[in-house]
C-alpha cells in the first residue's frame, strides 16, 4: 500500500487536491471496466424512465447501489492505490460515506457549478474520483481551485462559464488515473464537449466522527467485510 511521499504531503496541505497517475491497472482496471458497463447497462432503462417522468436526473447517471452489485466495487474502497493516502491524511481513522459510480452524457452544461461539499465544521472530508475511461480536459473532467480548501482562504466568486474561475486547474487523465481532493475546496465537473460521455467513480471518506454512519448502513455487504480494518472502514461496529 502506497503512503504518500514528504513532496506528496506538502503539496496536500498546499493545494488540497493530488493527482494519482495509474492508480488502479491492469486486470484490477479491466475487471472494473467490465463492471461498471454491466451494471449501467442494466440500470439505464430504469434512469431513462425516471427522466421521462421526473424523478431522475438527466444530467448524470448513479448506478444504484454499486456496494451491493458486484465485489469489484468494495475492493475500490481500500484499494491501494490511494488508501494509504487517505489513512496517512486522516491520521489512521478513517471511515467511508459512500461511493457513486456516475455517468456523465455529453452536454452543453455542466450538472454542477463551482462548490465545496462540506463547510469546515465538519471532520476531515476527503474524495477519490477514478477515471474508467480516458478523460479529456473538454470531457467532463474534474476542475478544482487549488488552496480553496484552507479556512482562510474565503469564499471562490460564483462564476459562469465554469472556466471563468480563477486560479482553477483541470484534471484530465487516462483509464485508471484517479484525483484525490479535500471536499472543503471549491471543485467541479467541468463541461463534457466532446462526443463521448465520460464514466467515472467518486469514493467520499471522512475522517471518523462518532454516529457519522449508521451501523447498518452497510449491513447488506457484512460478509466481504471480515477483517477489523474492513468493519471499521465500513462502520460496521459502534465505537
Amino acid at each position: 500500500m502506497r503512503r504518500p511521499t514528504d513532496a506528496e504531503r506538502r503539496e496536500w496541505e498546499d493545494n488540497g487536491v493530488l493527482f494519482l497517475e495509474d492508480a488502479i491497472g491492469g486486470e484490477d482496471l479491466a475487471r472494473l471496466q467490465a463492471a461498471f458497463d454491466r451494471c449501467a447497462g442494466q440500470a439505464k432503462r430504469e434512469w431513462l424512465e425516471g427522466i421521462a417522468t421526473g424523478t431522475r436526473p438527466a444530467a448524470h447517471f448513479d448506478i444504484p447501489n454499486p456496494l451491493e452489485e458486484d465485489d469489484v466495487f468494495i475492493d475500490l474502497i481500500d484499494y491501494p492505490g490511494w488508501y494509504g493516502f487517505l489513512m496517512d491524511f486522516a491520521d489512521e481513522d478513517l471511515i467511508l460515506l459512500g461511493p457513486q459510480v456516475r455517468t456523465l452524457p455529453v452536454s452543453p452544461i455542466s450538472y454542477v457549478g463551482w462548490h465545496p461539499d462540506v463547510p469546515h465544521t465538519t471532520p476531515l472530508h476527503m474524495k477519490v474520483q477514478i477515471y474508467i475511461e480516458d478523460v479529456q480536459a473538454d470531457g467532463g473532467a474534474f476542475g478544482y481551485v487549488p488552496g480553496s480548501h484552507k479556512p482562510d482562504a474565503g469564499p471562490c466568486p460564483l462564476v459562469r462559464p465554469l472556466n471563468a474561475m480563477p486560479g482553477h486547474e483541470v484534471y484530465p487523465g487516462k483509464a485508471g488515473d484517479a484525483v484525490l481532493f479535500n471536499s472543503y475546496g471549491w471543485h467541479t465537473s467541468m463541461v463534457n464537449r466532446t462526443l463521448k460521455p465520460r464514466k467515472s467513480i467518486i469514493l467520499i471518506y471522512e475522517k471518523w466522527s462518532k454516529d457519522r454512519v449508521p451501523t447498518d448502513q452497510f449491513a447488506a455487504i457484512t460478509d466481504r467485510c471480515m477483517t477489523p480494518d474492513r468493519r471499521r472502514l465500513f462502520s460496521l461496529d459502534a465505537r
